[in-house]
């Protein structure tokens, strides 16, 4: 599926690979298709059931983030049929579709890096520090850190990239205290994932979280969560510090891209079967490691 369409719900947002439906003033229909972006470019090729293995994805670690660290998410029980009740419509869109709770989104990208790789990588070359954060001066590319640091970022608008951010402008825009408990549930998440992730060959070097308020102020995890377009996910046998480990995600796309001349605007040019077949293969094989889910 490249772009749902669901007569009678009021598209909100069509984002890079998400389509967010109107339910009612508290429920929205999240819609995670198989478009694929690279360089911030939305391309024209979608990548098989990838929005389904997202989606099986997100739900696995809400669950597993809820039952172990008690952070709420927006996850609900309402089942699709109830808000899509027509089959034939209702079809393309099972496995890949979440009736979630409207919620406050926060203005800041929750960022946490475990190893040195990247926006971070470049930040340190430059400065020594990532978002501020100082770092040992002996650290090469793709390095573990001592402990995992919280990097926040801007969200940027369509088109535009994120940039990263420090703590102290986190807490000007949010204000201390839901600042610091943003980071704190951030490393939080992190750590969990990723002494779960290592058990099962995987390194999460990095990854993004986002968050959003209820009614009552409550911070609820939201969107996506430690997917591998959220998250930097390497094998843990072909991690080689000084060197950029193959990931489970686009990186194949990535690297097919850095062939052609294109100027990374959009249009975004026409990706072979062939590169979308192993990319579609990379997301399912972290689906099967991440959850021992069949994909």
């Amino acid at each position: 599926m490249f772009e749902s369409h669901i007569p009678g719900l009021p598209l909100i947002h069509r984002g890079k690979v998400r389509d967010l439906y109107a339910v009612d003033d508290d429920h929205l229909l999240m819609v995670t298709t198989d478009r694929l972006s690279a360089f911030d470019v939305v391309l024209p090729t979608p990548i098989p059931d990838k929005g389904r293995i997202l989606t099986a994805i997100t739900v696995f670690w809400m669950h597993k983030v809820a039952s172990e660290l008690g952070i709420p998410n927006q996850l609900t029980d309402i089942d699709l049929a109830e808000v899509v009740p027509d089959a034939t419509l209702r079809g393309p869109l099972e496995g890949r579709s979440l009736v979630v709770r409207r919620l406050n989104a926060l203005p800041v990208e929750a960022v946490v890096r475990g190893y040195l790789i990247g926006s971070g990588w470049k930040d340190y070359q430059g400065t020594g520090s990532v978002c501020g954060i100082p770092l040992p001066n002996d650290l090469i590319l793709a390095s573990e850190l001592p402990e995992p640091i919280f990097t926040p970022s801007t969200k940027a608008a369509a088109g535009e990239h994120d940039a990263n951010i420090d703590f102290d402008r986190v807490v000007a825009i949010l204000g201390r205290k839901q600042a610091e408990q943003v980071r704190e549930a951030s490393l939080g998440i992190y750590t969990m994932a990723r002494e779960h992730a290592r058990a099962r060959g995987i390194l999460i070097a990095d990854t993004k979280f986002e968050f959003g308020l209820d009614a009552q102020g409550r911070l609820h995890l939201i969107d996506e969560v430690l997917t591998p377009d959220s998250s930097r996910f390497w094998p843990e046998d072909l991690y080689r510090p000084g060197s950029s480990p193959e990931s489970f995600d686009k990186q194949f796309v990535r690297d097919y891209l850095e062939t052609l001349d294109w100027g990374k605007t959009a249009p975004g040019p026409v990706i072979p079967d062939e590169i979308a077949a192993r990319t579609a293969a990379r997301y399912r094989e972290a689906l099967q490691r991440l959850t021992s889910a069949p994909a």
